[in-house]
């Protein structure tokens, strides 16, 4: 035994003199430190991160290999032999064979390279300086173009935020994760200021923790990737580090004092709350916040054979609900509350020197709910079960389920080959509470299950590149092929939540059916649950179709200074026919720091299975009176009754031209773009249906109008290395001009096929413009910042046909940061610290029923929070 503990001793103390402890700084070519780089033990699971000075310390054997590493920067690989205090130089342009940038395919080109605007987003560097929780909030604040807000009463769009690019629809932007196309959203938007008509993407579902970094590729991209693609690309990378555990927890609140002059006993303003699990009236509690909102992350990756991956990522996320101010008839104006948790997983196994299996995917739930609008009596409210009244509650279960899978080969002749399959489902299901039947009376349940809808999709894809060094000064060519099919349904749900009853408490099937009557109104008690009636099995659809797409590009360097590409796409729908797209792009290098670019391209958008298919029969407050409001689907022969022709797509032309300039520390980007998009699929205004039993009006989706957007973007950043610390700054802006060229209405009217309020909410979804001024200092474990945001004045129709302007305003966020310790940053801040609002209306006729619409800069107001990150 003795023998046994001395061979141990020796060992140990053997394998404690094979390691040593490295130190030193990792810098730019400027000599700025770089926060949060990575530094990893060749061939182990051990690594670590600089800190906000760019410093490290990792213990590792001494015949070690160390690979520094960060992105936008080329990698560099350092023998250790017998240093003790290593210091690099981390040069821009990092090698783009290993990662993917939308907007090119060239293995050699880095973003400020590329003949079109992208941006490059380090998700870590920006979640860890900010109390915004989503990915939309954060993309709002970061990119100029990007236009995201929480929305009130505006049934699923309470639920999902609408997201666009450059003031174009939420259904213009097409999204990729790890350059593979992201299944949109089953929810098509009807109410709201933002997306009427329109489905998207929902980037919310993603886990923001999961994210290494996001490239938005601000240009018409069609004939590169595909219809979607008017506006731009959303390229999201996954996390693909390892031997690292990271995470976060985070906690905030809302202010809840709204600045404003409210009546009194306006909801909210006496301190009281909704009481939301009964009939959602007030009762006394009072309280400075709401809002909570925590959320909690996890990240780690595991090394697989040499150079391989698998990357886990789960999140937690629970937020109550917002109330703020509004009329008698929205006693529940306010954001939704979510429950949420999310599991990504981002993975590559080598099989051989040059091939890989890769998979990426995951799963996102969440729990929502949200006010309705309030029934404060009448034939919609029955006094032995609500005898105040009552404001239903729209709650969801959102599933998003996902998985990419595929193999990346490289052959002897150079070809890179990638094969692969994507599928995606979003699954949107309606449960309405607090809510009742009115046409059961008495024996009505509070809650029922009012169906939903679903979107699929699967993506195969062969892609082709190569790249020829030799031929001028370097040429790209890549092409392949896309098989695609989607499929869109509706399920109905349980009877009561669509079914109207007669005086026997039978579903009326036979107009001979007495229908039940309210005593002190006279009228007619109405069917469906209040707050969103469910879907009937005559609402239920089943539709699918396909698409198969050819597409090439070239980018030729013709000369060290002079850059040329090309694109074209063959697009073929099965149920829409063939499309054909092309792109051409240029850069010209003016001298070593200033480049010239410019391109111009055509689009196309098929019309979603939504638009064609959905339908629903709902009730809509105006100016708070309900009316019931058919949307019939396009294909019915209702909505061809009415003179609304079938759908087609919507086609665009994109043309941009920008510089980019490096002055040292200083660099700045300025685009010019215009968009020309004909026939854009909208939702008309409300036409009279009272022909229709129980209707009062029809609405419908059309091809309604064109528009033509010019705009500018600019991106102006500085860095600078003091002995008193390091400070930055960055100024992104974005100017926007948006005209309803021509309203498609035909025969029709077109103060009731597109009038004024219809245009009124098209034009505010493209904001004149949006600046934002964000400054950075950091110090050892110390670090500051302070962003102030512009938003510009925006003007709605009302209800009464008014105008209700809201004035340019301005909003500040802080936050201040401090390492505890090498694993611990604590981090304490606030969005929007000075409470801004919109301005105030006092006409009660705002769309959502409060005192503000909801507006691009949002209508909650302060946000104090603090975040804990780990890092092992």
């Amino acid at each position: 035994m003795k023998k046994i503990t001395l061979i141990l001793f020796g060992l140990l103390t053997t394998l404690s003199f094979a390691q040593q402890t490295i130190t030193g700084v990792v810098t730019d070519t400027s000599g700025t430190p770089i926060p949060f780089a990575n530094i990893s033990e060749k061939g182990t699971n051990n690594g670590t991160a600089t800190d906000d000075d760019g410093n490290y310390t990792i213990t590792v054997a001494e015949n070690a290999t160390l690979v520094f590493s960060f992105i936008g920067f080329t990698s560099q690989e350092v023998d250790v032999n017998t240093q003790t205090i290593i210091n690099v130089t981390l040069s821009e342009g990092q090698e783009l064979s290993t990662i993917v940038v939308v907007g090119s395919r060239s293995p050699k080109r880095t973003a400020t390279d590329t003949p079109v605007a992208i941006d490059i987003i380090d998700m870590e560097e920006i979640i860890t300086k900010s109390g915004k929780i989503e990915i939309n909030e954060l993309l709002q604040y970061t990119a100029p173009s990007f236009n995201a807000n929480k929305q009130s009463g505006s049934d699923g769009a309470d639920h999902i935020d609408p997201a666009s690019l450059r003031g174009l629809g939420p259904d213009q932007t097409l999204v990729l994760i790890n350059g593979k196309r992201r299944h949109g959203s089953s929810l098509i938007n009807i109410f709201g200021t933002r997306g009427r008509g329109n489905s998207g993407t929902d980037l919310n579902a993603i886990p923001a923790s999961s994210i290494k970094r996001i490239e938005i590729l601000r240009d018409g991209a069609a004939a590169q990737y595909g219809s979607d693609a008017i506006s731009g690309v959303i390229n999201i990378v996954l996390k693909d580090n390892t031997g690292k555990l990271s995470g976060s927890v985070s906690y905030g609140a809302y202010n809840t004092n709204a600045k404003g002059d409210f009546p009194n006993g306006t909801p909210n303003t006496d301190g009281n709350r909704l009481d939301t699990e009964n009939d959602g009236n007030r009762i006394a509690d009072d309280q400075s916040f709401d809002g909570g909102s925590v959320k909690v992350t996890a990240n780690y990756g595991v090394e697989i054979g040499e150079g391989g991956y698998a990357n886990f990522t789960t999140e937690y996320l629970s937020k109550n609900k917002t109330l703020r101010p509004g009329y008698d008839f929205r006693r529940g104006f306010g954001e939704a509350a979510i429950d949420g948790f999310n599991f990504f997983v981002n993975s590559a196994i080598p099989i051989s020197d040059k091939t890989e299996f890769y998979a990426f995917g995951g799963r996102n739930y969440r729990d929502t709910d949200a006010f309705a609008f309030t029934r404060n009596g009448g034939e919609r409210v029955v006094t032995s079960i609500y005898p105040n009244g009552f404001t239903p509650r729209i709650t969801s279960n959102i599933i998003d389920n996902s998985i990419s899978a595929g193999v990346r080969t490289e052959t002897n002749g150079g070809w890179n080959i990638d094969i692969s399959n994507t599928w995606g489902k979003n699954n949107f299901h309606y449960f309405i509470e607090g809510t009742l039947n009115a046409s059961l009376e008495d024996s009505s349940p509070t809650e029922f299950d009012a169906g939903g809808h679903s979107l699929s999709q699967n993506t195969i894809n062969l892609d082709f590149s190569k790249f020829y060094p030799d031929m001028a000064k370097g040429l790209n060519l890549a092409f392949g092929t896309e098989y695609r099919t989607e499929n869109f349904t509706i399920f109905a749900g349980e009877e009561g939540s669509y079914a109207t009853y007669d005086v026997n408490g039978l579903a009326i099937t036979d107009p001979t059916q007495v229908q039940p009557v309210d005593e002190d109104s006279g009228e007619l008690r109405p069917g469906g649950s209040q707050g969103f009636p469910g879907y009937s099995p005559a609402n239920e659809v089943d539709r699918s179709r396909s698409n198969l797409s050819l597409y090439s590009d070239a980018e030729l360097d013709i000369t060290d200074s002079f850059l040329i590409a090309a694109a074209a796409r063959f697009e073929n729908y099965s149920d829409f026919g063939s499309t054909i797209n092309g792109k051409l792009a240029l850069r010209v290098k003016a001298t070593e720091d200033i480049n010239i670019r410019g391109s111009i391209s055509t689009g196309f958008r098929a019309p979603s299975l939504a638009q064609i298919y959905y339908n629903l029969r709902f009730t809509d407050f105006q100016g708070g009176v309900a009316s019931e409001t058919l949307l019939s689907p396009n294909n019915s022969p209702v909505t061809a009754s009415f003179g609304i022709g079938a759908l087609e797509e919507e086609t665009a032309i994109n043309a941009s031209v920008g510089v980019t300039a490096t002055f040292g520390d200083f660099t700045a980007t300025v685009d010019t773009y215009y968009i020309d998009v004909k026939d854009r699929i909208v939702l008309t205004g409300t036409f009279d249906a009272t022909e229709i039993p129980n209707v009062a009006a029809a609405q419908f989706f059309a091809n309604g109008v064109n528009t033509e957007t010019t705009g500018l973007d600019v991106i102006l950043s500085w860095k600078g290395n003091y002995d008193f610390g390091n400070l930055s700054a960055t100024m992104a802006g974005n100017v926007n001009n948006m005209v309803i060229k021509d309203v498609n209405n035909g025969d029709l009217d077109e103060s009731i096929f597109f009038g004024e309020r219809e245009k009124a909410f098209l034009l505010a979804s493209a904001p004149e413009s949006k600046f934002a001024l964000n400054l950075n200092y950091s110090k050892e474990r110390f670090n500051a910042g302070i962003a102030m945001t512009r938003f510009s004045e925006i003007i709605l129709i009302d209800f009464a046909d008014e105008e209700d302007v809201y004035d340019a305003k301005i909003t500040a966020d802080l936050n201040i940061g401090y390492k505890l310790t090498d694993q611990l940053k604590l981090t304490l801040g606030g969005n929007n610290i000075f409470n801004e609002y919109p301005d105030q209306q006092n006409d009660g006729n705002t769309e959502a029923g409060g005192y503000w619409d909801a507006v691009q800069m949002g209508f909650s107001g302060a946000y104090y929070y603090a975040r804990l990150d780990v890092n092992f």
